[in-house]
């Protein structure tokens, strides 16, 4: 059994910290440990041009100890109205390294979405033309369709045309969920890549359920089955590089999760490089985690490998019940209960 596991200090492919004081409450959860994150640009309004994405840049900066390096990388949020010249101007900054779709409602802030894929063509091919990543919520909005199928109908209408006609885009489906998924992107080329979160690994849709409705476990996409975690896992664990680390910590403030009409969210960054440690110490696959963690999402941004290490014991600690969050609470993922990875040395 390993006591300790070192690894290159990991980088965070997803991430939600939201603005203002909420932000500045958040951020150092993930700058304890992880060196970069791609940070999503579904605000209020979303961050669809590059004036915009580069004020919330400095904004996360500002929000940072003086002695952190961590750093905020930044995307566009992709609509049915954005030119070709803005992601021009977007990659030029060499700050802004992804644009990201979202079917429009799919998801938290997501109503400025594409509402067709279609009307984007040209968007489309100048992201392949400069080798720009394209960052995916992979579901379909249909009101028909079953929310536990909607990743795997995703696929099948829309990502499967798309890899057809833009053979060469870098894509990343991001917080894959399903045995389909994981499939698909094991088939694909090296333009295809996924993120998985810690929650989707550790946790079936039997969470949302256990004692009671538990609202803070409800996330878009939603969990699914156990034979499609088991899945997630076997992919995150099997030394593909075609799948990295996402958390898609999502902060909400509590009162807006324990309503009548609940926000989907998991807020997983205060102990998220721990519980992908648990998962993968639940396959006896710590020895993957590095490549997962620090390697291959480096390598599919044409990024530099970090150069500090981070090192974690198999020590139990317990989560606190809340954080604060603006003015308001926010609760984390395993609130109150036992993490069994602690984070021994902090980089930031």
């Amino acid at each position: 059994m390993m006591l300790y596991c070192t690894l290159i200090q990991p980088d965070d492919w997803h991430l939600h910290v939201r603005e203002g004081q909420a932000m500045r409450d958040v951020i150092k959860a993930t700058a304890r440990c992880f060196a970069r994150a791609i940070i999503m640009p579904n605000l209020k309004p979303p961050v669809v041009n590059t004036a915009a994405a580069l004020r919330y840049r400095e904004a996360i900066l500002a929000a940072l100890p003086e002695t952190s390096e961590f750093n905020p990388l930044m995307t566009l949020y992709l609509t049915d109205n954005t030119k070709t010249e803005e992601i021009i101007r977007a990659k030029a900054t060499q700050q802004i390294y992804a644009v990201k779709y979202y079917p429009a409602g799919a998801t938290t802030h997501s109503d400025s979405g594409v509402t067709n894929i279609k009307q984007i063509t040209s968007v489309l091919e100048t992201l392949q033309k400069i080798k720009m990543p394209l960052l995916i919520h992979g579901e379909v909005t249909d009101p028909n369709i079953d929310i536990f199928d909607r990743e795997a109908v995703f696929i099948e209408r829309v990502l499967t045309p798309l890899r057809r006609d833009f053979p060469e885009l870098p894509i990343v489906l991001e917080h894959i969920t399903t045995k389909e998924a994981a499939q698909f992107v094991s088939e694909q080329d090296a333009f295809l890549a996924a993120t998985i979160t810690a929650h989707h690994l550790l946790m079936n849709r039997n969470a949302i359920f256990q004692g009671g409705v538990r609202p803070h476990h409800y996330c878009l996409p939603i969990l699914k089955r156990e034979q499609h975690r088991q899945a997630l896992l076997k992919a995150a664990t099997s030394g593909s590089a075609k799948f990295f680390l996402g958390t898609d910590s999502a902060p909400h403030a509590r009162h807006t999760k324990e309503n009548l009409c609940g926000c989907a969210g998991i807020y997983s960054a205060p102990a998220a490089i721990e519980l992908y440690a648990e998962a993968f110490a639940s396959v006896n696959a710590l020895e993957q985690l590095e490549g997962f963690a620090s390697i291959y999402g480096a390598d599919f941004y044409g990024l530099p490998r970090n150069k500090k290490t981070i090192t974690l014991e198999r020590k139990e600690w317990q989560m606190a019940d809340y954080f604060q969050f603006g003015e308001d609470q926010v609760i984390p993922l395993r609130a109150g209960q036992m993490i069994q990875w602690q984070l021994v040395n902090s980089c930031n």
